[in-house]
């Protein structure tokens, strides 16, 4: 198009008799001062609306100021980036949920629309789908009834991030992984941590099979803590500190490399010195 109009006003000149390199060096300067009246994108703030859905992690259980577990942590951090103006988040955690339960969920029509306007998606699901095996096993604990469950597990998971894609093909989808609360009335079980790693892994491996999303690991995190990031009320859910060290790793995680905006379809644009080395 610029060419265009620069080949335009060369032909007027030409017919005008006027100096062809005066009045194109005028025109140049018009166009320079038009590209520099527009910003880049990613010099202007926009809303980030995060949908949060999945059990009692997103629900915030253990949290003592009852305001949604991780989710503030992680809201202070990535409004702290220029790229974004309000982080918008919407929380959909039910303490309990299963794979099977949240897809259920996801049928609900106020869930729907809220994914159809997200930029990303958050799920933390898979705990309590550990848990129901455990409670069903419990007097003879073997690894293969684990192994078994992952099967259902799998395919479940596949269904999830499908669906959610068919709201929202654009969203991006992070996904968190589990940590191993068992630990502490069952330290002598040392295959559970073993487990925890195997479905952490198919986690992994499943949601790195679709486009724009993201797997964040945590079990390192509670397994190596020197610190105790769990609520004392249950030894199972995380405490305050154990949510926002979860929220420290996620944005970790978002704002390496360009993941933040690879996940939001390039919408969000991260200046070099807010992406950790």
């Amino acid at each position: 198009m610029r060419k265009a109009m620069i080949s335009l006003f060369t032909f007027l000149i030409l017919l005008s008799g006027c100096s062809v390199d005066n009045m194109t060096q005028h025109v140049m300067k018009e166009l320079e001062l038009d590209i520099k009246s527009d910003p880049p994108e990613n010099f202007i703030p926009k809303d980030l609306k995060v949908v949060s859905i999945g059990d009692s992690l997103t629900q915030g259980v253990g949290d003592s100021t009852k305001s949604g577990g991780y989710i503030p942590y992680l809201q202070t951090q990535l409004e702290s980036l220029k790229a974004i103006k309000e982080a918008k988040f919407t929380n959909y955690g039910v303490r309990g949920n299963r794979t099977d339960q949240l897809l259920k969920r996801l049928n609900k029509e106020k869930i729907k629309e809220s994914i159809d306007e997200a930029d990303l998606v958050i799920i933390t699901i898979g705990g309590n789908d550990v848990m129901k095996t455990f409670k069903e096993n419990i007097s003879n604990l073997k690894i293969q009834a684990f192994e078994s469950a992952m099967v259902d597990y799998e395919k479940r998971l596949h269904h999830i991030i499908q669906k959610i894609q068919s709201y929202n093909p654009n969203a991006g989808i992070v996904l968190i992984g589990i940590y191993n609360p068992f630990s502490t009335w069952f330290s002598d079980i040392k295959e559970l941590n073993q487990i925890i790693v195997e479905w952490n892994t198919l986690s992994s491996r499943v949601i790195g099979e679709y486009n724009q999303t993201e797997f964040v690991e945590v079990q390192n995190m509670f397994l190596n803590s020197e610190r105790n990031l769990l609520f004392e009320e249950d030894y199972f859910h995380p405490n305050d500190l154990g949510y926002e060290l979860m929220a420290n790793r996620m944005f970790k995680i978002l704002t390496q490399r360009e993941t933040l905006n690879e996940l939001t379809n390039n919408q969000f644009l991260l200046k070099e010195e807010e992406q950790p080395s």
